[in-house]
Order: structure tokens, then C-alpha cells, then sequence
């Protein structure tokens, strides 16, 4: 039996019980189904037969609505945040100290003199902006080159829609000068502004106002100190900052004495050198034995502010932050300050954050499928988005600048930014800083972690030391530091720390799915049940129908197949082919024609040559012809 024949034999068998026809599988479905309404539509009269089938149509419609919100519900993953509370001991966290004055003054000063020099005489020329006070009256001369490279500029708004650029050190203009009310009101109409080009001398310059000269100042002498400071090698830059030993005077751990030596140093670009408390990188990170101001980290600390460089660091104390074990401490974003001349508590409570991955969120676990390059792997520390944004905003800066910025790691291969080298970085990087299109790239690019530890603070203050102690305390800190009987410590540069567990409760905020498998099924069960009375069942047989369907066309495509291949062999012969009955009939009536007149055929009328062999009569019997071909079935 060829396969041709045994398909069709087993589409027969398939189809046995629905039917033949669409019609008759239709029928046998709405007579058998367990789906309420169908059975109605074929056992009511005809005007119920119409109600019963608008009916069985509209809550099909319903489920399916349904269920395609149902559907959509759970492909959005959605996720539920819960929050549990728990009592464990925890590791104490690292905590990060710095000064916020990056260098001292008396290491740096020679590097910046003529920095100092030009903002000097330009505050001169701000605030008494009177004839004869420019820039050849000071002596030695100014080095105007350093100044053009980025400089100050006064904006003129008595018309507005037409300012007029004044150069600080290229201008004798008296208004603001007078005393009067209307030289005031004159003087309050010019702003200052940072000049930044593309190049010196061009005319693609763009202008960053701002409301007050302090921050005008400050921000130039940023810009002008960055360029100077990115030339000085990293060990050097190290060596200008504050020693360890100078900076902690004093650091007990719970009941465990500590020093400096306990402490881990970093070199951060904004704050110079810091210290690391607990970092956990050569040691087992610290638990605390127990919460409460007695168990926690005690510091004392002297800043030295009256070694502060005067132009880059406004405001004077210790920056400090608590962070994970292996983490980098990002203290510009996430530091605090602690003031000089007090005691700072800092009572810590632990948030523990869990998020779902993929597909519920775009969390990483550790950064590998971030697209960014972590710049910060060099230090060691583990992935965090802060570091992932600034590593991209590097990278962007070094691909459309040429260089990198100062504040940034820097990729391999690659210069920092400075005015000799690169005389429109500041240009460049001001307008790759203002850009939103290169901001969104780098937050589209990085995730956050998908496990994070946070440290909520609660911080008091009060001043330290007392008048009636400062003495003793100040003398005896004196020589401990610098064994000397003269006081060298006083109240504008000792900060005390405390920080503490506040209690040993921590809080864990996780995500759960919101729709899970079994609530969609369940869902979609509900909503075929109530409006159809379904079940899954009823699904099956629907199911059923579906392949009987399938079988139906399948069967009727062979069928037309079959049928044009018949067509087509009846389009090459035109007559039918001769019965078996005509042949039989015709070969008789052949025999009897020669019987008739007396001749023979061509072969029996000459006589056979010697040694040949009679002819076999038995091969010119008709033979039955297989007109149904092989494909015939013989029930």
C-alpha cells in the first residue's frame, strides 16, 4: 500500500464521527459541546435561533476582550514592592573622610600664583571698576595670555536686544563706580560671565552667565585650576594633599583603639586625598557588636582651614560618606558635610533593596551587560550607576573633545584635558555638559543595580569643644600630633565624628511579581467561565474542531487535486479508451473475417523456415485491462 493511499485512509478514520462537510462538523459541534449557548442556537425555533446566536457572539466577543487585557496585563510585568523588617548583627558600613579643601594651599601656591594674581586684579576691577585700574598698573605685569585662554567677561544690559561684551581687563568704563542711586541702578545691569571658545581667538564662543560674580569666580578658577592641575603627575598631586597622620588625630572602633593606619587611602579629583574606614578590600569587613553611640566609629579630625587655597574651596569642613564594602564612594553626590568646631552624630539605619531583573526591570547584577566601559574598575569596587554615567560622559568627552576631563578616570592611551594642549576643551566640555541628547545616551546606557544597600542618616551636631575644655583638649591634641607644648589645634579646624548603628532593625524592600503564570490562568478561566459557562474542557473541544477543520481541507485539496489531475489526462485523448467488451468483440470479429475468406495472416501464410520453433497461440488471448490503475482499491 503506497502512502498516498494510506493517508487518505487515515484522513477517513480521522473524520469518521464529525462529518464531511463544514456544515456537518458544525452542526456535530453545537450539538456535543459543553458551552452553553451553541446547543441553543440548533434545538431553538428561528427567531430564538437568532437571539441565541447574537447572544453566543457577544460574550464570545466579551472573553476575548477580556482575555486580551488580561494578556497585555501580564506581558507589561508589573511588580509589587513589599517591605519586611528584620534583626540581624550587620556589617558596619565603610565610611569615607575628606577634606574639602583638595590641596594645601602652602604645597599648591607656586603652581597657581599667577592664577591668583589675574582673579585678584580682575575682583579689583569688578568692584572698583574706576579709569587707570587696568592691568598695566600692577606690577609685575599680569600674564594675560593664562586670562584669554578662559576669560571673564562683562555682560552690558541696558539693551537687551543688544548686550554689549566688555573684557574686564580691555575696558575703562566708570558706571557702577558712583555712589548715587542711578549708579546703582547702572552697576546692577552688568553680569558677569565665562567666555569659552572653541578656539582662542574665534568667534564660536558661547557664554555661561550667572547671576552672582561669586559664582562667576568660582567657576573660572575651576576651569583655569583643573587645566593647571591635570599636568601634575598623580603621585605629586598625592603628596600636596593631607596626610593621613595629619588629618586623624584620634579614631576608636567600639571598645578597639584604631589609627590612620586602619584607614585606606584614595586619591579623589574633587576633594584630593581620602581615607576609607571599613572598605573591605584587604581585610573581612567589621560587624558592629552591638547598636548605639558606644559601638560605632569615634573620629577627630583637624582640616587645617587656614591652609585652605582661598579660591577653589568656598566652604570649609570634612566631607564624608557611608557606603558598601568595594563600592566608590561618590562623595560630590552623595557626601555630607560636617562642620569644624562641632561634634557630628550620625546615627545610621540599613535600607536593603532587592529589584527583579529581566523582564520585570533593567537591572544589572554586577554591570557585565551594561554597554558602558566602568572606568572605575581600576580602583577594584564593584558596579554602581554613578559610576557607569560618569565612565560614559568620560568616554564621550574623550570621542568628541580628544582628551579627558580632569575630574574623571581616564580611559588607556588618553591625556587629560589642558589649555596648551587642547585650547577648547572648556568649550567642548561645557557644551557636552549642557547637552541633553549626550545625557539621555548615557542614562538610556546604564542600569541600576538590582541589589543595593542604603545607609539613612540622621545626623545632630553640637559645638566641640566647649570653652570650659578647649584648652586641656586642644593642648593635649597639640601634642599628640605634633609633640609640642604649644597649642597648634583651635576650634576652626577639630571635627568629631560619631557614627552608629541606631538600632540593629533593618528594612528589606523587594520586588514581587504582580502577575504571575497562575494568575493569568486563572484569570482567563474566570472570564471564560462567567460569560460562557466554559471550562478547560471546552476549550479542548474547541480544539477538536479546529483539527477536524484542518482535516476537512485537506481532504477536499486532495480531492480537487485528484480531480484536475483526471481533468487534464482527459484534455490529452479526446475519445474515451475502448472497453474491455469492445476488444474481446473486436478481436473476434477479426478471427471470423478470416475464416470467411479462407486467408490466413501475413505470419501462418508462408511456411515456417526449418528449425523454427511454432508459434504460441496462448500469447494472443485478451488480457483484462487495469483501466482503474494501480490506485484502484478491490474491496
Amino acid at each position: 500500500m503506497n502512502l498516498k493511499k494510506y493517508l487518505v485512509r487515515a484522513l477517513h478514520r480521522l473524520q469518521k464521527g464529525p462529518g464531511y462537510t463544514y456544515k456537518e462538523l458544525l452542526v456535530w459541534y453545537c450539538d456535543n459541546t459543553n458551552t452553553h449557548g451553541p446547543k441553543r442556537i440548533i434545538k431553538e425555533g428561528p427567531k430564538k435561533k437568532l437571539i441565541w446566536f447574537f447572544l453566543t457572539l457577544l460574550f464570545a466577543s466579551l472573553v476575548f476582550w477580556q482575555w486580551g487585557i488580561l494578556i497585555n496585563t501580564y506581558l507589561s510585568y508589573n511588580v509589587t514592592s513589599s517591605l519586611s523588617i528584620g534583626f540581624k548583627t550587620m556589617k558596619f558600613p565603610a565610611v569615607t573622610v575628606c577634606n574639602a579643601n583638595p590641596f594645601k594651599y602652602s604645597e599648591v601656591k607656586h603652581l597657581l600664583k599667577e592664577l591668583d594674581r589675574l582673579i585678584e586684579a580682575a575682583l579689583e576691577r569688578i568692584l572698583q571698576p574706576t579709569p587707570g585700574n587696568g592691568s598695566n598698573n600692577v606690577s609685575p605685569p599680569l600674564d594675560l595670555e593664562l586670562w584669554n585662554q578662559i576669560p571673564l567677561v562683562l555682560i552690558d544690559e541696558h539693551d537687551k536686544d543688544n548686550p554689549i561684551i566688555l573684557d574686564i581687563f580691555e575696558t575703562n568704563q566708570t558706571a557702577g563706580g558712583n555712589e548715587t542711586a542711578e549708579g546703582n541702578e547702572t552697576k546692577k545691569k552688568y553680569k558677569l560671565a565665562v567666555k569659552l571658545c572653541s578656539h582662542q581667538g574665534s568667534d564660536n564662543c558661547t557664554y555661561r552667565n550667572f547671576t552672582s560674580a561669586a559664582q562667576a569666580v568660582t567657576e573660572w578658577y575651576i576651569l583655569q585650576s583643573t587645566s593647571i592641575l591635570s599636568k601634575v603627575p598623580l603621585h605629586e598631586r598625592i603628596r600636596m594633599g593631607y596626610q593621613a597622620e595629619d588629618m586623624i588625630l584620634a579614631c576608636l572602633y567600639g571598645a578597639e583603639p584604631c589609627n590612620y593606619k586602619n584607614f585606606t587611602q584614595i586619591y579623589h579629583p574633587d576633594h584630593g586625598n581620602c581615607y576609607i574606614f571599613n572598605w573591605g578590600m584587604d581585610e573581612e569587613a567589621l560587624n558592629s557588636s552591638n547598636p548605639g553611640a558606644e559601638f560605632g566609629l569615634k573620629l577627630i579630625l583637624d582640616i587645617s582651614q587656614q591652609d585652605y587655597i582661598p579660591y577653589l574651596s568656598s566652604a570649609a569642613g570634612a566631607r564624608l560618606m557611608l557606603h558598601q564594602q568595594k563600592s566608590f564612594p561618590f562623595l560630590k553626590d552623595q557626601g555630607i558635610y560636617a562642620m569644624a568646631g562641632t561634634e557630628t552624630s550620625i546615627g545610621v539605619l540599613v535600607d536593603e533593596l532587592e529589584r527583579m531583573g529581566y523582564p520585570y526591570s533593567d537591572c544589572t547584577m554586577n554591570g557585565s551587560d551594561v554597554p558602558v566601559k566602568n572606568l572605575y574598575s581600576q580602583y577594584n569596587t564593584s558596579y554602581s550607576i554613578q559610576a557607569c554615567l560618569r565612565s560614559c560622559f568620560q568616554n564621550h568627552m574623550v570621542e568628541i573633545c580628544g582628551c579627558g576631563h580632569y575630574m574623571f578616570p581616564l580611559p588607556e592611551g588618553v591625556n587629560y584635558c589642558n589649555n596648551e594642549d587642547n585650547p577648547g576643551w572648556a568649550y567642548c566640555y561645557s557644551s557636552l555638559r549642557s547637552s541633553i541628547k549626550e545625557r539621555q545616551i548615557c542614562i538610556d546606557s546604564c542600569k541600576e543595580t538590582c541589589n543595593d544597600t542604603q545607609y539613612k542618616m540622621t545626623i545632630s551636631m553640637a559645638d566641640w569643644p566647649s570653652e570650659a575644655s578647649e584648652d586641656w583638649i586642644f593642648h593635649i591634641l597639640s601634642y599628640e600630633r605634633d609633640m609640642s607644648t604649644n597649642v597648634t589645634l583651635d576650634r576652626n579646624g577639630i571635627i568629631k565624628l560619631n557614627i552608629y548603628f541606631q538600632e540593629y532593625n533593618y528594612r528589606t524592600i523587594s520586588e514581587s511579581a504582580a502577575t504571575t503564570i497562575v494568575w493569568l490562568l486563572s484569570n482567563l478561566g474566570g472570564q471564560f467561565g462567567f460569560w460562557m459557562g466554559g471550562s478547560v474542557l471546552c476549550l479542548i473541544e474547541f480544539g477538536e474542531i479546529i483539527i477536524d477543520s484542518v482535516w476537512i481541507t485537506i481532504i477536499n485539496v486532495i480531492g480537487w487535486c485528484k480531480g484536475l489531475k483526471q481533468r487534464r489526462a482527459r484534455g490529452r485523448y479526446p475519445d474515451a479508451p475502448p472497453t474491455v467488451s469492445e476488444l474481446v468483440e473486436a478481436h473476434t470479429n477479426l478471427g471470423f473475417q478470416h475464416e470467411a475468406t479462407g486467408t490466413l495472416p501475413r505470419d501462418e501464410a508462408l511456411p515456417p523456415e526449418p528449425g523454427t520453433p511454432p508459434p504460441n497461440y496462448d500469447s494472443l488471448r485478451v488480457q483484462p485491462l487495469d483501466v482503474l490503475g494501480p490506485d484502484s482499491d478491490a474491496e
